[in-house]
C-alpha cells in the first residue's frame, strides 16, 4: 500500500507540484548573533488554537504555502508564506518521511515574544490569544528569528518590507474572506487537498516535533460483506 502512495504521490507532483527556487527558503541576509536567552520563567496566556499536521499525508504540492501568501501578501509567493513545505532535500529520507512541515507552534512559552525589543511580536488578548508580529510596531531587527528555538525557524522573514512575520491563524488576514483565528477557518487548513493540516484547541506537546507531526489519517474503511445464502436444505 505504502509503494502505492508514493507512486501516487509522485504522480500528483509532476502534473500539479510547483518546486520552489532553491533560495525560497532563506530568511535573507546573514543573521547577526543571536540575543541571550531570557533567563527568567515567564508564564504567558495559552493559545486558544494550534495548527497540527500530518507529514506522511502530505503531497509536498505547496497549496497551502500559496494560500498563506495570497490571503496575507495578496501575491502567490511561496517565500513569503507564512508555513513551508520542504521536500526531497539531499539530507532527507525516502517516504514518508521525505517532507517535512514547517508550520509555527504557537508556542506556550513564546521566546520570539520574550525577546521582541518592541513589543511587536506579542500575544493577541483579543484573538484568542495568538502570538503574532504587529506590523507597525516592527523595526527588522530579527530576534524574533533568531531567539526561535525550531528549525527550520518558523517566523519568516519578508525581504522587501524588511521585517518578520509569523503564522497568525489568519487573524485579520486582509485578503481572506472568512473569519480566522481559534474557532475560525485558516486558509492552509481549508486549501489542503490531502487534509494534512488541522486546527485544534489543546496544546500540543511541546517536545520536538512528536506532538504537532499527528495522524490525519481517516479512519480505514470496512471491508465489504456479501450475504452468504444458506445452505440448501435438499
Amino acid at each position: 500500500m505504502a509503494d502505492d502512495k508514493k507512486v501516487l504521490r509522485r504522480d500528483f507532483l509532476k502534473s500539479g507540484g510547483t518546486a520552489l527556487a532553491a533560495g525560497a527558503l532563506t530568511v535573507g541576509a546573514p543573521l547577526a548573533a543571536a540575543p541571550p536567552a531570557v533567563e527568567a520563567a515567564v508564564s504567558h496566556a495559552a493559545s486558544k488554537g494550534y495548527i497540527v499536521y500530518d507529514s506522511r499525508l502530505c503531497f509536498g504540492c505547496q497549496s497551502c504555502m500559496y494560500a498563506c501568501s495570497m490571503t496575507h501578501e495578496g501575491v502567490a509567493n511561496p517565500s513569503l508564506s507564512r508555513i513551508q513545505i520542504i521536500r526531497d532535500a539531499p539530507s532527507f529520507t525516502k517516504y514518508p518521511y521525505d517532507i517535512v512541515m514547517s508550520v509555527c507552534r504557537q508556542c506556550v512559552t513564546p521566546v520570539c515574544v520574550q525577546n521582541c525589543p518592541t513589543g511587536a511580536c506579542h500575544i493577541d488578548a483579543a484573538n484568542g490569544n495568538v502570538r503574532r508580529i504587529d506590523q507597525e510596531k516592527c523595526i527588522g531587527c530579527k530576534r524574533c528569528i533568531q531567539s526561535c528555538p525550531q528549525r527550520p525557524h518558523r517566523t519568516v522573514w519578508d525581504p522587501g518590507k524588511k521585517k518578520s512575520t509569523k503564522c497568525d491563524l489568519c487573524v485579520d488576514a486582509p485578503y481572506w474572506n472568512h473569519k480566522g483565528g481559534p474557532g475560525g477557518e485558516q486558509a492552509c487548513v481549508s486549501v489542503c487537498p490531502a487534509k494534512a493540516l488541522k486546527l485544534v484547541d489543546k496544546a500540543p506537546s511541546q517536545t520536538d516535533i512528536a506532538g504537532y507531526d499527528v495522524n490525519l489519517a481517516p479512519p480505514p474503511r470496512p471491508k465489504a460483506a456479501f450475504p452468504v445464502p444458506p445452505p440448501s436444505q435438499e
